[in-house]
């Protein structure tokens, strides 16, 4: 038997020995560190080891075998960390066939930084992990003192990393099919959880928290437009998940190289291998994979809103195109159950104001009209009876004088049930309201924030009162308002120099000056108030509440 056909034989006996050990595992790890073993066995090459690589500069080694002390020292840390001669080949599409490596850098790095024996390991072949144009990775291989591998040699690590490919195709498939069923059914739980949330809060921290629990996903965020700002809501991240109010103001432009920005305003998908980002929270500083998928939610039939980008990033690991359609999904899911929840609170809001609309209506055909028919009528009275006793005299002076404070009083509790114009801001609200009711106001506004309109709605109802009480009891219509902003809490202090009273003696008055209903509404919202008071030198009550409220994860 010619020796040429004694080699083909050798050849053959080797592809088949590969092929078999290839399809003894679909698990992807195992089967690829078992092939390259069963490769260097029947061949009787020294070492070897694979990459599997994604575009730059994503990669990672799924197998080795007999690696020199150097390379295998720190968990073979060398062969993790940093990059090499056949990895930028492969990354530039250079490396088409089975090549010759004259000198590896890693082994060279050994040499130099004195990592440890390379056991006479200086040059090793390369060939590219391939089938039909796709490219999944490269096999290496290498024997102490061999330099130069024959293209016999080659030629026949092609054929075997030809097959090698085939099995990573077939089990990357196989895995991906997996983990599709996997995610859509981690869908299908957070989706059970957050459907049926109605409250805008509760419902952000809630999928911030399901998306930490069921996803192996290194962070995820929601942003979400607030007037002319982005606004990161909700942040999951190093285990952890919290509710956020970290803004970024954005021009009116798709010019930024920030994928939040632009999947807002390019309302598509956005991936990345960048570092930083607009928010400080997201940002990493070693090596991630990033995407951003738009929100949207619906106004009508056939038509949406952009509003918020859900961002999703992780290390070491680019998304597949399998992850892509999943994280669409996900973001539909979401984008509908903010939809459904914003819904739901303009209905009830809805439902709030007409039923406030009827109180006042009722309030302004019977209460009101009475009070002023009894004010005309102490009037009258009081014209027809002006040479009577004195006394008669001030008694209907007393009730006429009665009757116009609790019109004034009634007027301004209309007011309040229907404002005039709902649109406005606090500020003016408590402006155009202590005018009604006869007070001289200053108010300010430092550190301009974006409050939710929970919070403004407690601080509206809160300032009310606390205005009341002053024109009410203070004997003076002077007092000053001040609301400050700061990144997790906002205080409103309002505060007069009248007559003030004993903070004591109000407790034992519980519902006195309306001190337990600002407490009430503090506390809806996790917030304090504190009161400060003074006979004859005035009053001071501050309000502090959490723009947001922060959970563990």
């Amino acid at each position: 038997m010619s020796k040429s056909i004694e080699n083909h034989r050798k050849e053959l006996l080797i592809l088949k020995t590969i092929a078999e050990t290839l399809n003894e595992s679909n698990d992807l790890k195992q089967m690829l560190q078992s092939t390259l073993e069963k490769l260097l066995e029947v061949t009787g090459i020294s070492a070897g080891w694979i990459f599997l690589a994604e575009e730059r500069p994503f990669y990672q080694k799924m197998a080795d075998y007999n690696l020199p002390p150097a390379l295998a020292r720190g968990d073979k840390k060398p062969m993790r960390c940093g990059t090499c001669d056949c990895l930028d080949l492969y990354w530039k599409n250079s490396l088409k066939k089975a090549v010759n490596i004259i000198k590896c850098r890693r082994l060279q790095d050994a040499v130099e930084h004195s990592w440890g024996d390379t056991q006479n390991l200086t040059h090793h072949a390369t060939v590219p992990l391939t089938i039909r144009g796709k490219r999944f990775g490269i096999l290496n291989v290498a024997s102490p003192g061999k330099k130069y591998f024959s293209n016999e040699e080659l030629t026949l690590l092609e054929s075997v990393a030809y097959q090698i490919g085939t099995a990573v195709e077939r089990t990357k498939l196989y895995e991906r099919e997996k983990k599709q069923v996997e995610y859509y059914a981690k869908i299908d739980e957070l989706t059970r959880h957050i459907w049926n949330i109605n409250d805008p809060d509760i419902l952000l921290r809630t999928v911030i928290e399901q998306i930490g629990k069921n996803f192996d996903w290194t962070t995820a965020g929601i942003i979400m437009k607030r007037r002319d700002r982005l606004t990161l809501q909700a942040l999951y991240r190093d285990g952890t998940s919290r509710l956020m109010n970290e803004t970024w103001r954005f021009p009116d432009s798709k010019d930024s190289s920030d994928i939040i920005v632009q999947a807002y305003l390019e309302e598509k998908v956005c991936v990345s291998d960048q570092k930083d980002f607009i928010f400080p929270a997201l940002n990493n500083h070693g090596g991630q994979s990033s995407i951003a998928i738009p929100l949207k939610l619906h106004e009508m039939r056939y038509r949406y809103e952009q509003k918020g980008v859900l961002f999703i990033s992780r290390q070491f690991e680019p998304f597949t195109d399998c992850e892509f359609e999943v994280l669409k999904v996900l973001a539909e899911h979401i984008s509908l159950a903010m939809e459904e929840a914003r819904l739901y609170e303009e209905r009830q809001q809805l439902l709030l104001t007409e039923e406030r609309n009827r109180l006042a209506r009722d309030l302004h055909d019977s209460v009101n009209q009475k009070l002023f028919s009894l004010s005309l009528t102490a009037r009258g009275l009081k014209e027809m009876l002006k040479h009577e006793d004195q006394i008669v005299i001030e008694g209907i002076n007393n009730v006429g004088q009665l009757a116009q404070e609790a019109l004034t009083e009634m007027r301004s509790l209309i007011w309040e049930l229907r404002p005039d114009n709902a649109d406005k801001g606090i500020i003016d609200l408590l402006k155009e309201y202590a005018e009604k009711i006869g007070l001289n106001v200053t108010v300010q506004m430092k550190e301009e924030g974006h409050l939710t309109q929970k919070v403004e709605d407690a601080l509206w109802r809160i300032g009310q009162e606390a205005l009341n009480n002053v024109s009410k009891h203070a004997c003076t219509n002077r007092a000053q308002i001040r609301i400050e902003c700061q990144p997790d809490t906002v205080r409103m202090v309002v505060s007069d120099q009248g007559r003030g009273f004993s903070i004591d003696q109000a407790s034992n008055y519980p519902k006195s000056l309306g001190l337990t209903s600002m407490r009430e509404r503090a506390a809806q919202i996790n917030g304090n108030l504190e009161i400060e008071s003074t006979e004859g030198k005035g009053t001071t009550i501050t309000a502090i509440v959490p723009i947001v409220e922060e959970t563990g994860g």
